[in-house]
């Protein structure tokens, strides 16, 4: 990782001990927090687990988990394409991650892929990229939205249910270890619901970060949770994968 004594939090920051998704507005937009939340207390709990020796954060932008990953691995490379439009001076390379990326076979121990999938025009050939360097053992950590809206475009090509995730792992010689859909209906529901009461003035913000805490509450009650995890079956906000390169 290159200049990693600047690096600086972005999209993630930590809070009272807590990985949540940054409240400056210019990192993260208060309609987006809901889902980025979600994410930030996955991969807090995921990468202790699963992240360790030589690590590579594919499509990476300001780095946002170098905070909660950096502890746990010996090295980090960080790889973007060059126009995306989170630029920044951490990259070790810049190359379309649709095509050959510029490292060895078995290179790798952990991968990152944090919300990146979606905006690769040929996913097969990351899948099979992410299979040739990592070593026989070695991680991929990976997030995608499913019910969301569309963001940087026009780089917004698709989205993946839990189906695809499995047959693309199944292609290149993945096992799945773990596979989590990232909420259901209430927080769709808030999702689109703030998308859009956060552009009425003076009190849009507001009200859209309030409609996520609430919704954040009630999923944690027993009905909230019930009600989340029987929707995520057919209304996924998104999903969380962890899977391990097969002999």
């Amino acid at each position: 990782m290159r200049n990693e004594n600047a690096w600086v939090p972005s999209k993630y920051v930590y809070h009272r001990g807590k990985l949540i998704a940054s409240r400056n507005k210019r990192e993260v937009q208060v309609g987006s927090r809901l889902f980025a939340d979600i994410n930030a207390g996955l991969f807090s709990s995921i990468i202790p687990r699963y992240a360790k020796g030589n690590l590579v954060d594919l499509g990476c932008g300001k780095v946002p988990l170098y905070g909660t990953y950096r502890k746990f691995v010996a090295g980090i490379t960080c790889i973007d394409w060059k126009d995306t439009l989170h630029k920044n001076e951490y990259l070790d390379f810049e190359c379309d991650l649709s095509s050959k990326i510029p490292v060895s076979d078995n290179s790798f121990d952990t991968i990152i892929l944090s919300d990146v999938l979606e905006h690769i025009a040929e996913p097969e050939n990351l899948w099979k990229e992410m299979s040739r360097i990592l070593v026989t053992g070695g991680k991929v950590i990976l997030s995608v939205p499913f019910y969301y809206s569309l963001h940087e475009v026009p780089n917004d090509y698709y989205r993946y249910t839990e189906y695809a995730l499995k047959r693309f792992a199944q292609l290149t010689r993945f096992k799945i270890l773990y596979l989590k859909s990232i909420g259901g209906a209430p927080e769709v529901i808030a999702d689109i619901i703030s998308k859009h009461i956060q552009r009425i003035p003076v009190f849009g913000t507001l009200l859209a970060a309030s409609m996520q805490a609430l919704t954040l509450f009630f999923v944690k009650t027993s009905l909230g949770k019930m009600i989340s995890e029987k929707s995520s079956r057919q209304f996924p906000f998104g999903y969380f994968l962890v899977a391990e390169k097969a002999g």
